[in-house]
């Protein structure tokens, strides 16, 4: 072997090294970190629309401090595809829909993000959320499935919050958290 192939073969394997790390830790950073995500339905508009492609934070997860109002990523069995909704009430609050209006607690709750026109529930619950659950509606009630239809969800199978739209940028950035 030459010295000058010599030289070309421990070039290409640094290259090769670099790559596999670089590889190794995009790896890690989706696993551990931040999820992509891309928005599949109009369930979350005019929060997220569809087509959009969004972070979803993982590390956020990890404290167990969810939030109402916290847009949040989850599946609803290890087999569903990843769906985004927002957390509007946490263990133990009473939860409902009295004329269209959301109220946990007994109070009504003041939603800038959802559109009023979209809200096609004039009536549901109220549900007492069990502990360890938190219960998650869609900014776009009219086309959402949520909560309503299928319960609340445990905070296990919460994967992450949503915390950045990536592209295409909205004109607002109205109602992440």
């Amino acid at each position: 072997m030459t010295a000058r192939s010599a030289t070309a073969s421990r070039r290409l394997s640094r290259a090769l090294t670099l790559v596999l790390v670089l590889v190794l830790a995009v790896l890690a950073l989706r696993m551990l970190v931040v999820e992509p995500l891309r928005i599949r339905t109009t369930s979350m508009s005019p929060t997220l629309v569809a087509g959009q492609h969004v972070l979803a934070d993982k590390v956020s997860r990890k404290d167990g401090g969810w939030r109402r109002g916290d847009v949040v990523a989850f599946r609803r069995t290890p087999q569903d595809e990843m769906l985004v909704k927002r957390i509007v009430a946490l263990g133990g609050d009473r939860v409902g829909i009295a004329d269209g209006r959301l109220v946990v607690n007994g109070r009504t709750v003041s939603e800038p993000y959802a559109d009023p026109d979209r809200i096609d529930s004039v009536y549901f619950g109220p549900v007492v959320v069990p502990t360890g659950h938190v219960f998650v509606l869609g900014d776009n009630r009219a086309e959402s499935r949520d909560s309503r239809s299928f319960g609340a969800i445990r905070t296990t199978a919460l994967v992450a919050r949503v915390d950045a739209i990536v592209w295409p940028l909205p004109p607002t950035r109205k109602g992440l958290s």
